[in-house]
């Protein structure tokens, strides 16, 4: 079954520089920049109080009152970016295929909104006053479910939960279901809301975040010598992957082909990459080789690229022993600089950026990069989107915990 052809027929995305994939298309290859103070709760007391916040979502235009009380803002965020993706790739379930249609999105964090909210509510009013919902709108699986529920899927359904490489490992794995013949079209990607007060004050206790607040505009700066941590973001990220073959028998519009999926662990830290980086490098590797292509075939790497010191230096070194001298005529960019990073979502949004890419024929830029740091010396593609015929495009999340994934994605043809 492993010589199933995997596509994608359709993306969802919720992002803090555009709600949909139009808008997110317009954001990346504009250099916009999805980066400001936190609103929603007081961050005074906070060492670092900028995020990529979603502030311009109605959720009511998209969700019913009864299913938004009863699901957390992560859960949110994926049913809306599902939605979109089913509708582009007019995906119908019906009698016959509804036990071949699956869901895979992830979550790194899950529901910490409802879990911060029903603790004080326990502390204050007491057990029985808990919401009897507390338990299915925290756990990172409820998110998979409530799209299975909506559409009636009934293939396989599940979650990965491995920080943030979660939505990278929730499209790989997708694919892998697919090609083993387990299912013949899966909704896969991820979903996060950690822009709570818990959150950052987790965050911001490990010291991994911009304190860059009063130019929140400038604060991630992936690569470059100036970077101080990374900005925490919030959204989702959806592809709808389906075997060619059901594809085409309904007509589907294919956007690209994924051809190749790797992964690895550091073994190594709980929270900071192995500094040779070949935790990634393996990953990389692995993902290349699966999808049998060779170093020369690599037309753009979607780079992790955090902002944080010791993520962007061990991910250039791990580009650069894997691909030699190509590296250096290589585009990598982290489109990171103008969401922010968005945890378990980052993976499915990210390959949406690559899908993009490949479509328009333009690699997005890194934007906020001023100063060349000597031990990040790759072609970031600074500031400006530039036009490159892309190919076969790569793209690269690592977790806390040492996870590392990479999937590559090609021009369907």
């Amino acid at each position: 079954m492993m010589g199933r052809r995997v596509v994608v027929t359709g993306m969802g995305v919720v992002s803090p520089i555009g709600i949909g994939v139009k808008e997110f298309e317009e954001g990346i290859f504009s250099g916009k920049n999805g980066i400001k103070k936190i609103t929603r709760f007081d961050t005074s007391s906070y060492k670092s109080r900028i995020g990529g916040e979603i502030t311009n979502l109605n959720v009511g235009d998209y969700l019913s009152p009864k299913d938004i009380r009863r699901m957390d803002r992560f859960t949110q965020f994926g049913m809306i970016a599902a939605m979109e993706a089913i509708e582009q790739a007019g995906l119908n379930v019906n009698s016959k295929n509804s036990e071949k249609i699956g869901v895979l999105v992830g979550s790194g964090v899950g529901g910490l909104q409802t879990v911060e909210r029903e603790k004080a509510v326990l502390m204050e009013k007491g057990p029985q006053r808990v919401s009897p919902f507390l338990v299915p709108m925290l756990i990172t699986n409820i998110a998979s479910a409530y799209i299975a529920i909506k559409y009636g899927f009934r293939g396989p359904n599940l979650s990965i939960s491995t920080a943030c490489a979660t939505g990278t490992h929730a499209i790989g794995e997708a694919f892998r279901m697919i090609q083993r013949g387990e299912a013949d079209a899966m909704v896969a990607g991820g979903a996060e809301a950690a822009i709570t007060p818990l959150g950052l004050a987790g965050f911001c206790a490990m010291r991994a975040l911009s304190i860059r607040n009063d130019e929140p505009e400038r604060a991630s700066r992936p690569f470059d010598r100036e970077r101080d941590g990374f900005v925490i973001g919030e959204g989702a990220g959806i592809l709808i992957l389906e075997e060619l073959e059901f594809a085409r028998k309904r007509g589907a519009n294919i956007w690209a082909e994924v051809i190749g999926f790797g992964m690895s662990s550091d073994a190594y830290h709980i929270t900071q990459p192995v500094a040779d980086g070949r935790g990634i490098r393996i990953a990389m590797e692995n993902a290349l080789k699966d999808a049998k292509v060779n170093l020369q075939d690599i037309d753009y790497i979607n780079a992790h690229g955090t902002s944080t010191p010791l993520n962007d230096r061990v991910e250039t070194k791990s580009i650069k022993d894997l691909f030699k001298d190509r590296a250096y005529e290589i585009p990598v960019s982290s489109t990171k600089s103008m969401t922010g990073h968005l945890l378990g979502a980052t993976g499915g949004v990210e390959a949406i950026a690559c899908i993009l890419a490949i479509q328009r024929k333009r690699v997005p830029p890194t934007i906020n990069y001023e100063f060349p740091d000597p031990d990040c010396d790759l072609d970031y593609v600074p500031n400006e989107a530039r036009e490159i015929d892309v190919r076969v495009a790569m793209s690269n999340s690592m977790g806390f915990g040492g996870h590392n994934a990479t999937i590559v994605i090609k021009r369907f043809e």
